[in-house]
């Protein structure tokens, strides 16, 4: 297949493009044109975001998250690889779909909606959907954040992760990747190459559902591949030895 030389890096849910500034400095280097979007509601500087709320992040659901890459892409002078982490690993599958991407790599990614995700799945992210909530946003505790992304980083990083990378999140976003048909992947149709990638400690999406979503894809001749990284959190992106994952994705991209 024909490479492309840019890549798109999408960030997930509970965090902003901010996660990224190192793959892309690292994909960079590496010679490729490297793009970080922020999600709808989600740009600007993490602490700032936590005292005063975007003023667009309410509003945001999933179908905003989807069409604001596909903007993106549209203006791109080739199809890119896309990369998306955790809500936005389901955003890739999506795209892929939707063929806006030569190849898609969901990492630690949300189940689509005719995938039932585990308990371990629910009862982690259920605050997240505001259900039960009087708040309009959904803002996680440390504690939360604590167990659900960074359970496998030292004590005294956990406090800094959650300082820089913490942000408010949209109810909408969740109650649409589980309420709305637009969530639904269509696992029959060809599709361009994808990758799932786990994290063997993951506590919001364990490797088993990764396994689960991946083999859902039915096309005998579209190409699935998977790999789980034993041992790495739902921060797998962020946490030491993030340039082994990065490096992963790359020698799997070049040698399609």
């Amino acid at each position: 297949m024909a490479k492309s030389k840019t890549i798109v890096l999408i960030h997930g849910n509970f965090v902003n493009e901010k996660t990224w500034e190192n793959w892309k400095q690292y994909y960079e280097q590496k010679g490729y044109n490297v793009y970080t979007p922020s999600n709808p509601g989600h740009d600007g500087n993490p602490a700032e975001l936590r005292s005063k709320v975007h003023p667009a992040l309410i509003a945001t659901g999933f179908i905003d998250v989807v069409n604001n890459i596909n903007t993106l892409l549209n203006t791109l002078p080739e199809k890119p690889l896309i990369i998306g982490h955790s809500m936005a690993g389901m955003a890739v599958l999506k795209l892929i779909e939707m063929d806006k991407a030569v190849a898609g790599v969901s990492i630690d990614g949300a189940p689509p909606k005719n995938v039932f995700p585990p308990f371990q799945t629910l009862k982690t992210v259920i605050p997240a959907f505001g259900f039960f909530s009087s708040k309009k946003f959904f803002m996680g505790s440390r504690d939360w954040y604590d167990y659900a992304f960074f359970n496998t980083i030292a004590e005294n990083e956990k406090k800094l992760a959650f300082e820089k990378f913490a942000v408010p999140e949209s109810y909408k976003v969740s109650r649409e990747l589980v309420l709305n048909s637009f969530s639904n992947i269509d696992f029959k149709k060809p599709h361009a190459p994808i990758l799932f990638i786990g994290g063997g400690s993951d506590h919001i999406f364990p490797p088993a559902l990764t396994r689960t979503i991946a083999g859902k894809y039915k096309d005998a001749g579209s190409q699935v591949s998977l790999k789980v990284f034993e041992g790495k959190s739902h921060f797998i992106c962020g946490e030491p030895g993030w340039e082994t994952v990065a490096d992963y994705i790359l020698d799997w991209y070049e040698s399609l």
